[in-house]
């Protein structure tokens, strides 16, 4: 193994994260099936599990060929017999040992052949055009070969009975031809499920090659095609044979039908079930990581696969999934400097300049003593400090539904009841006043802040201009909030609030605070009556 890993293997072993990180739900294998490995499956293993299945299926497909071949001229055609003296040598020698040259042939030349089609990807390199070619069309030329092989049984030996009576030639070309097309049919469906690993890797370099018959309609035209028309044309030939030869009784032609009738029915659901089943898992691989995505694991990821329409759904799925990621990194973007709530509001309706009235709660935080701060700290530990600072607050407020509107330097705007409305905005800002408070003393002591907690009418919405705008509140409850966090660093506690919004508060609320003295604060003309905490 070289140290460079496959585009293949670095996605795997993405996925393998992914399915680490939710492993309370039941996982769905990468590529549909678990006989096709991990996708972080080493190229080596992956090539031994390929020709194993292919081996497995083209021998055991091509017995079951070769059985239903024999109950067709022996059985269903039983006149003229095979083992009538004049033929036997041809039925007993040279039959049996061209089904195991056959077999030989094909298992080592077909099979072969699939894994030299797809070499580049046991050696780890990059596809080529050419290489992805080969790979999509590596399923029809295993069916070539074996086409090839029952083609050629099937002249040799009509040719071989044909010359001994001429009327075994229509039951020998029928019995052999008739299981050698659906069985090559069969096998071609399974060799494009065993390549699924090596197809996805082709499929990173591009669309699939066009081919004779591509999507799903024209895969489920030629298995309907050769799976049920090829049986139906044999029971036609069949009765062509019976009325024009009539080398059968009425009682023979109808076990005839009868069998060829039943043959049709069971090969026919075959091919469609591997039919549905290649269409269908798929589907469930995307349905699967669409229920991942709905819970929430946006790091979701399919591995493209399939070479019709199924696998542009699975590519569109990988689109859409990156469209949500970046969606979401926006939005958590958007919601860290805006506020979730104002960030939830812009997405529901297209944000425009204004504002508008609404009763809210504020809260004004600001660190005493800040020039001496910056001044006798260096710049590095003032950022951490004020980052452990505003944690707190932010901690807070969101607790209390409200909003961190600003931060300003070292200080902090936070609003209750904009823009999402609250059944009582002043108990939700006085109950985070509180808790700041005593968090802050307890949790970094380094710092001092005075806090202000106010009440009112404010103009809540987007102030600025068209291109760049942000949402505030502005109005007489803002001013007054920072002058009485201004206030608040003189008195003990360093929090006030104003009498005003202690009355809009509920009784639970209000038992925590003591109405204190009338106070004028530095540019407002009416007194303020200060509420201090109990």
């Amino acid at each position: 193994m070289t140290a460079k890993k496959s585009t293949a293997q670095r996605l795997g072993l993405v996925l393998e994260k992914v399915t680490s990180q939710s492993s309370r739900v039941p996982s769905t294998p990468a590529y549909g099936s678990w006989i096709l490995g991990r996708v972080s499956e080493t190229q080596q293993r992956r090539r031994v599990r390929i020709q194993t299945i292919l081996t497995t299926f083209a021998l055991g497909a091509n017995l079951i060929g070769v059985g239903v071949a024999v109950l067709v001229v022996t059985v269903t055609f039983p006149v003229p017999s095979v083992f009538d003296a004049r033929v036997r040598w041809i039925t007993f020698a040279v039959a049996p040992a061209y089904i195991v040259l056959a077999f030989i042939v094909g298992v080592v030349w077909a099979t072969n052949r699939v894994i030299n089609n797809v070499r580049w990807a046991i050696e780890e390199r990059e596809p080529t055009p050419q290489d992805q070619r080969n790979t999509f069309f590596a399923p029809w030329r295993l069916t070539r070969v074996l086409l090839a092989l029952w083609g050629g049984g099937t002249v040799v030996l009509t040719v071989l009975y044909g010359l001994q009576d001429t009327n075994y030639i229509p039951k020998v070309l029928l019995g052999i031809s008739f299981p050698g097309i659906v069985v090559s049919a069969s096998c071609y469906l399974f060799t494009e499920f065993a390549l699924r690993p090596v197809a996805a890797q082709a499929l990173e370099v591009g669309p699939p090659p066009r081919r004779f018959a591509p999507g799903i309609m024209g895969r489920t035209l030629t298995v309907w095609a050769l799976g049920s028309g090829v049986p139906v044309l044999g029971i036609l030939l069949a009765a062509i044979i019976t009325l024009s030869l009539h080398i059968v009784s009425p009682t023979q032609f109808t076990v005839a039908v009868m069998i060829l009738a039943t043959f049709a029915l069971v090969f026919g659901f075959i091919l469609m079930w591997i039919l549905s089943w290649l269409t269908a898992t798929p589907v469930r691989v995307v349905r699967a990581a669409l229920n991942r995505v709905e819970r929430g694991d946006l790091d979701t990821e399919l591995v493209v696969f399939d070479g019709t329409e199924l696998g542009q759904l699975q590519r569109g799925f990988n689109a859409m999934v990156v469209g949500l990621r970046e969606r979401e990194r926006v939005r958590d973007l958007f919601g860290q400097h805006v506020g979730r709530e104002v960030a939830a509001l812009a997405e529901k309706e297209r944000p425009q300049l204004g504002g508008e009235e609404r009763h809210a709660a504020v809260i004004f935080v600001d660190v005493i003593g800040s020039t001496a701060l910056v001044t006798s700290r260096p710049a590095v530990e003032v950022v951490a400090l004020l980052n452990r600072f505003f944690a707190v607050i932010v901690d807070e407020v969101d607790r209390h539904h409200g909003l961190v509107n600003k931060f300003e330097g070292d200080a902090v705007l936070a609003v209750f009841g904009a823009p999402v409305s609250l059944p009582n905005p002043e108990d939700e800002a006085l109950g985070a006043a509180r808790a700041i408070a005593t968090r802050l003393r307890a949790e970094v002591p380094e710092l001092k802040a005075g806090i202000g907690v106010t009440a009112g009418q404010v103009v809540a919405g987007n102030v600025g201009a068209k291109d760049r705008f942000e949402y505030t509140v502005i109005g007489e409850p803002v001013n007054e909030a920072a002058r009485l966090c201004e206030f608040a660093k003189s008195v003990p506690g360093h929090l006030v609030a104003s009498s005003d919004t202690l009355r809009g508060a509920t009784e639970t609320e209000s038992a925590h605070w003591t109405l204190g003295d009338r106070v004028t604060l530095r540019g407002l003309d009416a007194p303020t009556r200060l509420a201090l905490p109990v």
